[in-house]
């Protein structure tokens, strides 16, 4: 790996704040939905910590999948409103599942769901967009992950697939670029101890998942992709069932680029969850 992966900074990299989950904070439970349709209410006790971001695109070898938890890729998109819910799941699902079959091998790769987010003015505009999450996260555990399988495809060909190896990987976007506010940082998953990580309750109206929170580790090594344009993608390995060796985890978490303009475009994302099947 090169010096910018060993400091987790080098040329490029920024120093920013992330939002973690303290030492001494009890398991957390979300609810959303109980309000209004996105409302959100977190418990659990969270502490901004300062830490180097660098920049990924000097990573020599670049970052990958199974190696880091996370990779960019060449995504150009016929989709020409990424606000469109129907159309997006007529037209973008296809594209993003022959994109992540074709970068990971899968034997097959399923679209379950996707979100927009924006920050700023576009909220007005769209109302499908949410903003973007300042927390460090992932989105999967070992309990839930599976459960997202059953959820989606009949019983019997869940439980077929789950005898087998299988990962959740998002595909995360600008909508329009290049992205300045607010852009992702990503921790490389081998810097990323089994300790670090909470299990953090989502309860919905009508099911209950489960994420990881983390606690801030000296460890951790963080970069992101600076200036994304509109066709250019992150792949996200937020689960694997694998224990062998891929990345199994990505913490991931909206920041405050320092070198941000303050009149910047606002942030505006589209992200598409897929199961990939081995």
């Amino acid at each position: 790996m090169s010096a910018v992966g060993k400091t987790g900074g080098g040329p490029g990299g920024v120093r920013a704040q992330l939002n973690f989950l303290t030492g001494a904070s009890e398991p957390p439970v979300s609810r959303i939905g109980f309000g209004a349709p996105d409302e959100v209410h977190r418990s659990g006790e969270y502490e901004w910590v300062e830490v180097a971001v660098g920049d990924a695109r000097r990573l020599d070898p670049p970052a990958r999948l199974d190696r880091e938890g996370f990779e960019l890729v060449r995504f150009e998109t016929a989709v020409a409103d990424l606000y469109d819910d129907e159309l997006v799941k007529a037209a973008y699902y296809p594209e993003v599942a022959r994109l992540v079959r074709e970068s990971t091998g899968a034997a097959s790769v399923v679209v379950f769901d996707h979100n927009s987010r924006a920050e700023g003015d576009p909220r007005a505009v769209h109302e499908n967009a949410r903003g973007p999450v300042r927390l460090v996260h992932d989105d999967y555990t070992d309990r839930s992950a599976p459960g997202r399988v059953r959820a989606f495809l009949p019983e019997d060909e869940a439980a077929d697939l789950l005898a087998r190896r299988f990962a959740i990987v998002n595909v995360w976007r600008p909508i329009r670029g290049p992205l300045l506010s607010a852009p992702l940082a990503l921790c490389d998953a081998r810097s990323i101890a089994p300790a670090d990580l909470v299990a953090a309750q989502m309860v919905y109206p009508h099911r209950t998942g489960e994420e990881f929170r983390s606690r801030h580790s000296p460890r951790h090594r963080w970069y992101y992709y600076p200036r994304m344009t509109a066709d250019e993608a992150v792949l996200i390995k937020v689960f694997d069932s694998a224990t062998d060796g891929p990345a199994r985890f990505s913490l991931h978490s909206a920041f405050d680029d320092p070198t941000t303009s303050v009149d910047a475009p606002p942030r505006e994302s589209i992200e598409a969850r897929t199961l990939v099947f081995y």
